[in-house]
């Protein structure tokens, strides 16, 4: 599945010094669907000295020509939507439809980023002596270390890798070991939309060893990383010691209020879709369902028939609409806090175990609980499956507390048909992104990210090219 990409280094595709490899796994059949590099130290080396001198070239580049290369990089991506489609699906287990949506996503960041790059405006100031002149221009931060995790293997490499090529920085990139072909499909259409040697480069292999290796290296001076809240945290002491910019989209445990005036089933229905999607495995997936006691019951219902009526399977096969969880430590997650949430007193309403029929595989039954107390760890830890625990609550109060509960502010959910309500709600969510009856929150032109510990910085929309970017103020005295 691999053969044609490896290690991309200064505008070649190559394999690793020593030929280390990693096996890739198909989490429908556990079965190896290829292996790919696993980079030694001294191919990253090469990689940074790569990325040195294609910043040279690309940040003198002009906006205009950097908007040419990733336009073209836009439209590779759409013309080759269904070869990287079928290699997501093949790693992620990921359905079909979604993998579509997620490659569509992917060629949105470039095109919107192709935008962006021509609007990097700066500012003049007024001087309060007349011979003054103060400007302030941005400059390309410089070599950025990015890395992406294996729930959407196409759309977060493409937020980092369009951002930073935007701005005029140069990039090494490591895709996830689990996931990484979308991420060689990417680059490979920045190859071929005439993206200068060096400017982008991708490893592979044993992600600490690349992440302490990148990050030491003193040319590198931004940090992106999408992925789990302890892992950020560990990127973020070793950045300290270089004093690095860092972007961190980390971990979340998203809240969904439900007032007394929403509608229980087509909430439970919006909520329901979005909380499967992807087998769970979403930053911004639903993940905490707190409910109006007038209206906690039908819209368990609601959501226990929705669980029930999914069709689960291999992503590839037609009408599938949730896969397998990626990797068998999600699959070990799931039935641990199912067990752990019932042992606390709560109540399934749907799935709860591995589906029938299905022999191999990291399949998990969409989840359904509800009466789940606090102490229930799917209450404060963040769960990253297919399981929806639901909560009643009384009061408004009662509501916003409990989702502000936890250390994650990633996004936060609200169904209310009235506009003081949900004014209310979305301004005390402490959530860097809220939906007020909607759930799709992710956009090309939107900022995305959150607060506490659910990250640092915004990626995607007009401040997401910002991060990659240092203001330089200049003064000038007329003589």
């Amino acid at each position: 599945m691999y053969a044609s990409f490896g290690l991309y280094v200064d505008g070649e595709w190559r394999q690793a010094r020593g030929g280390a490899q990693l096996d890739v796994i198909d989490p429908a059949t556990e079965e190896v669907l290829g292996a790919i590099p696993s980079a030694a130290p001294a191919d990253l080396d090469d990689a940074l000295a790569a990325a040195a001198r294609g910043l040279a070239v690309w940040r003198r580049t002009s906006p205009w020509d950097r908007a040419k290369v990733l336009r073209r990089a836009a439209d590779l991506i759409r013309e080759r939507v269904e070869a990287i489609v079928a290699v997501m699906s093949a790693e992620t287990g990921k359905p079909l439809a979604e993998a579509r949506l997620e490659t569509g996503a992917a060629a949105d960041q470039f095109e919107w980023y192709a935008e962006e790059t021509k609007r990097i405006y700066g500012q003049t100031i007024e001087g309060r002596d007349p011979a003054v002149r103060m400007t302030v221009h941005y400059e390309p931060v410089g070599i950025v270390a990015a890395f992406s995790p294996w729930n959407f293997p196409a759309v977060l490499p493409a937020r980092k890798l369009a951002a930073a090529l935007g701005a005029g920085c140069a990039v090494v990139i490591k895709p996830a070991e689990e996931a990484p072909g979308s991420g060689m499909a990417i680059m490979q259409a920045l190859h071929d939309a005439g993206l200068p040697k060096g400017v982008a480069n991708l490893v592979t292999g044993v992600p600490a060893s690349i992440a302490s290796h990148l990050i030491a290296a003193p040319m590198v001076r931004k940090i992106s990383f999408t992925g789990s809240v302890p892992v950020g945290k560990q990127l973020l002491r070793l950045a300290a010691d270089g004093v690095k910019k860092v972007s961190m989209e980390l971990g979340g445990h998203c809240p969904v209020l439900v007032f007394e005036d929403a509608d229980p089933v087509a909430a439970a229905e919006a909520a329901g879709r979005a909380k499967f999607r992807n087998c769970g495995q979403v930053c911004v997936s639903p993940s905490r369902f707190f409910v109006h006691e007038s209206i906690a019951e039908p819209f368990a219902d609601a959501f226990a028939r929705l669980a029930r009526s999914l069709k689960l399977g291999p992503g590839r096969e037609a009408g599938v609409e949730m896969g397998p969880l990626a990797n068998k430590r999600g699959l070990t997650r799931a039935l641990e806090l199912v067990e752990d949430a019932r042992q606390a007193g709560a109540r399934l309403r749907a799935g709860g175990g591995r589906p029938s029929g299905f022999n191999r595989g990291y399949f998990f039954e969409p989840t359904v609980l509800d009466q789940v107390p606090d102490s229930a760890r799917i209450m404060h830890e963040e769960p990253f499956v297919p399981i929806a625990p639901i909560v009643a609550f009384s009061s408004f109060d009662e509501a916003v507390a409990k989702a502000n509960a936890v250390p994650f502010g990633l996004a936060a959910y609200v169904f209310t048909r009235s506009l003081k309500t949900a004014t209310l709600a979305s301004e005390a969510l402490e959530a860097g992104m809220v939906g007020v009856n909607d759930m799709a929150l992710a956009t090309a032109e939107a900022p995305f990210g959150g607060v506490k510990e659910s990250g640092i910085g915004r990626e995607g929309g007009s401040l997401g090219i910002k991060d990659y970017l240092e203001a330089k103020y200049t003064r000038f005295r007329l003589v």
